[in-house]
């Protein structure tokens, strides 16, 4: 079985030096907010090209920060990808503000910039943008509107770690960026961890208050915070991955190139990019017509597949209120997407067998 992810043998790699930073947590009895917690996120900014960041537990909380360190809520509007995971919209909803769906370009599957102004009404705070499965979004007219109209840009880039565009990466292209470490991201640690990088000073310092409770000081609370810290053993493990996830994106990139010089297949829809250093494939998502019979066929043939994603938020439950929005190019999207294998551990017989099986497909 090809799999679609192999998260044993990406971590086996750096097996040795994970070890010695959880023993150095172990030896050191401190375990959140510490040595190591100060390491990655000194390390990370820098990475990133911006004065701080703030680690978190997970990539929703990151968002959900941002939006609450703006002191964004009830009648406030942030425009977002209606072809997004969820957790972009939660975090808007959850701090009480109301989303508003923008279409997807369907070449790039991100924000279509062309439709963001139409949406935009005086209760417009902020447009959020989302680095879909790796490829980051063309930022120069949205920049534009933002000025235009004094908004904040927020990014979701948790699955985004280390594009670039025009030279700055992901988590330095707006007002402040959402990071997941989920295990599966470019950048996974061994658990959940998130990370918030902004170049405001004030932000930053809010949110280092904000996600302990409110607080600054012990029990002196400022804030109606929650708790959501990056603990000592997940920041000592990113801190070391870090070091190689540029070379991991390049493994990610030769196995994406392949596929895309490889897979002739009429039926299947291969990913567009615009730049190769703008995209650093979280995922390689194509689109087929009948796509249950090809993941089928797929999982036949010994290739795990995964959707990303089958339902799109305006028709979760969850958002009763949107259920009967249309968004056609995001439902067309959400009804023919499906992913291919793809990581930094892949072998070149795996590339070839996935290319060899897709081009044999037939309806």
């Amino acid at each position: 079985m090809i799999k679609f992810l192999d998260l044993y043998k990406i971590n086996e790699q750096y097996r040795t030096e994970i070890e010695e930073r959880i023993k150095e947590v172990l030896d050191s009895g401190w375990y959140l907010l510490g040595k190591q917690d100060e390491q990655f996120e000194e390390h990370f900014a820098a990475y990133c090209g911006v004065k701080h960041c703030v680690g978190c537990a997970n990539g929703l909380d990151a968002l959900n920060l941002i939006i609450k360190g703006y002191g964004f809520g009830a009648g406030d509007e942030i425009i977002v990808p209606a072809n997004t995971y969820i957790a972009s919209i939660l975090a808007i909803s959850q701090n009480g503000c109301t989303p508003i769906l923008v279409e997807p370009d369907i070449n790039t599957y991100n924000i279509n910039p062309d439709l963001i102004e139409e949406k935009i009404t005086d209760k417009t705070k902020a447009i959020m943008v989302v680095h879909l499965y790796g490829q980051a979004v063309q930022m120069k007219k949205i920049w534009g509107i933002a000025q235009k109209y004094n908004l904040k840009i927020i990014e979701d880039s948790a699955q985004g770690h280390g594009a670039i565009y025009e030279g700055r990466r992901t988590g330095n292209l707006g007002d402040a960026s959402g990071f997941s470490f989920y295990p599966g991201k470019n950048l996974g640690c061994l658990g959940d961890g998130g990370c918030i990088t902004t170049n405001d000073d004030d932000l930053a310092q809010k949110l280092r208050a904000l996600k302990n409770y409110g607080s600054h000081k012990k029990y002196c609370n400022l804030y109606k915070g929650i708790n959501s810290r990056l603990d000592e053993i997940q920041a000592g493990i990113l801190d070391t991955k870090l070091k190689y996830l540029d070379k991991d994106n390049e493994k990610r990139r030769i196995v994406a190139k392949y596929y895309l010089d490889n897979i002739k297949n009429e039926l299947i829809i291969l990913p567009q990019i615009y730049d190769e250093k703008a995209h650093v494939w979280h995922v390689f998502a194509v689109r087929t017509k009948n796509r249950d019979k090809f993941q089928e066929y797929l999982k036949e043939n010994d290739i795990q597949t995964i959707i990303h994603y089958p339902t799109p938020p305006h028709k979760q439950e969850a958002y009763k209120e949107l259920n009967n929005l249309s968004y056609p190019i995001t439902e067309e999207i959400h009804k023919t997407i499906i992913s291919l294998p793809i990581s930094p551990v892949m072998s070149k017989e795996e590339m070839q067998k996935v290319v060899n099986v897709v081009n044999n497909y037939k309806e």
